[in-house]
């Protein structure tokens, strides 16, 4: 195999202007971003997500281009999916349609129920029982039978609410129960 000895030809010059164009795409996109809001970064949604996705392609060629115009082309690009992306979201937004909604985002699923596992929605959106665990462990539960009802967001969060009362609860209050049974028998003892 014969290496080419001019392709670790590397100009300073180059090697400049591809820094300089990685900053200028840097610093454009950091300020889009926050110019953009917060919500973009703290709530994925489907658009956001697409625009996420395409503003690595569109900004490659401003980066790593031969000329002038593909910096400005690169950095066009990506403004432009940002506008579409903040008209898109303010048109649904808006419009303050459930249909809509649920068209982009889609509805939450149910994974369990009244106490009990779904198991074939859990296949469904390919989660194990085990995942679910520990998802309950990362909002403060130590098993799913301290669980009622549990749902996937259409953002992709796990939503639990406990069962009612809890088991801590129900734990609790049989302890008391007992201790104060125990109570009275040792006030009967000392009576007699």
């Amino acid at each position: 195999m014969h290496l080419d000895p001019h392709i670790f030809d590397i100009s300073w010059a180059m090697v400049a202007e591809k820094a300089f164009r990685s900053f200028v795409v840097y610093a454009f996109l950091v300020i889009a971003l926050r110019l953009a809001g917060k919500r973009e970064l703290a709530q994925l949604n489907p658009f956001d997500l697409v625009v996420f996705l395409t503003l690595s392609n569109a900004v490659q060629n401003a980066i790593i281009g031969n000329d002038e115009s593909s910096l400005l082309g690169g950095l066009v690009g990506a403004a432009s999916l940002m506008v579409v992306n903040h008209v898109a979201i303010a048109i649904r937004v808006r419009s303050n349609s459930p249909w809509l909604d649920n068209l982009v985002e889609g509805a939450e699923d149910v994974l369990i129920s009244d106490g009990k596992i779904d198991r074939d929605r859990l296949r469904k959106e390919e989660m194990t029982a085990e995942d679910l665990l520990a998802a309950a462990r990362k909002q403060g539960y130590r098993t799913l039978d301290e669980i009622e009802f549990a749902a996937l967001e259409p953002g992709g969060e796990i939503c639990f609410t406990p069962k009612q009362p809890s088991l801590q609860d129900a734990r609790f209050h049989d302890i008391m129960t007992r201790l104060d049974e125990i109570s009275a028998e040792l006030r009967a003892l000392q009576k007699s």
